[in-house]
C-alpha cells in the first residue's frame, strides 16, 4: 500500500510540473519593452536595452479616437498590445477597444491565447460563445452600458450591436498577443484554400455554395 501510494504521490508531482512548465515563464527583470529592430527570433518580443528606455514606451494614445466602422462588418477593432505598446512585452495582458456601427457585428472568433473581458461603454451588444464539442452550447446575453462580460480562452465569441446607435466596447485579453483566429477567414479564406471536397463534406454543402463563400473571403 505504502508502494503504491509514493507511486501515486511522484506521478501526481511530475503531472503538476509538467503544468507548471506548460504556462507562460514569469519575468525575470523589471521589465522587457519590446525592441521593433531586434532580429533574434524569441517566442514573444526581443527586450530593448533597459538604459535606453521611457515613458512613452510604456504609454499609447489615440484610444478616445472611434475606430472606423464603414466596413461589411460594421465594427472595428483597435488593439493595444504589445506590437502598439511596447512595455507591454512580457506582462501577458493586452486591451483593445471596439466600435460598432448600428446593428453591426464583432464576427464569430477565437483568441488562441487569451481570455477576454469585456466591458460595454455606450449602447446595446448582444454577446455570446459557444461551448467545445460534443455540447457546442450557446450561451448569450444582452448588454447594456457598463455591464461587463467574459469569454474563456479558446471558444468561439461574437458582439453584435442591437440598437440603433453607435456602441463601444473595450476588451482586456490575458496576453500581450492573444491572436484572432476569425472563423470564416480561416475556413473560407485560408491561402492555400482547404480542398473543396473537404468543406462539402464538413458543411453539408454542395460544390457551388463553397466556391461562392470561398469568393466571398478572398483576400
Amino acid at each position: 500500500m505504502a508502494n503504491n501510494f509514493s507511486l501515486v504521490v511522484a506521478i501526481l508531482a511530475l503531472s503538476l510540473s509538467v503544468v507548471v512548465t506548460a504556462t507562460d515563464n514569469s519575468a525575470l527583470q523589471d521589465f522587457c519593452v519590446s525592441d521593433p529592430q531586434g532580429q533574434v527570433l524569441v517566442n514573444g518580443l526581443v527586450c530593448k536595452d533597459p538604459k535606453v528606455v521611457e515613458a512613452n514606451d510604456f504609454c499609447f494614445s489615440g484610444l478616445h479616437i472611434a475606430g472606423n466602422t464603414s466596413n461589411p462588418s460594421g465594427s472595428k477593432v483597435t488593439p493595444v498590445a504589445a506590437t502598439q505598446l511596447p512595455g507591454l512585452n512580457t506582462l501577458g495582458i493586452s486591451i483593445a477597444r471596439i466600435d460598432y456601427a448600428p446593428w453591426g457585428i464583432n464576427p464569430p472568433h477565437t483568441h488562441p491565447r487569451a481570455s477576454e473581458i469585456l466591458t460595454v461603454l455606450d449602447g446595446y451588444l448582444e454577446v455570446g460563445f459557444v461551448t467545445s464539442n460534443p455540447e457546442n452550447r450557446h450561451i448569450r446575453k444582452v448588454l447594456q452600458k457598463g455591464d461587463v462580460f467574459v469569454f474563456p480562452v479558446g471558444l468561439v465569441h461574437y458582439q453584435r450591436n442591437v440598437g440603433n446607435s453607435n456602441a463601444v466596447a473595450i476588451a482586456a485579453l490575458s496576453s500581450q498577443n492573444p491572436g484572432v483566429i476569425t472563423v470564416g477567414n480561416a475556413v473560407f479564406g485560408s491561402t492555400p484554400e482547404i480542398a473543396t471536397d473537404v468543406l462539402v463534406k464538413a458543411f453539408h454543402l454542395d460544390e457551388t455554395t463553397i466556391g461562392y463563400l470561398q469568393s466571398k473571403f478572398k483576400n
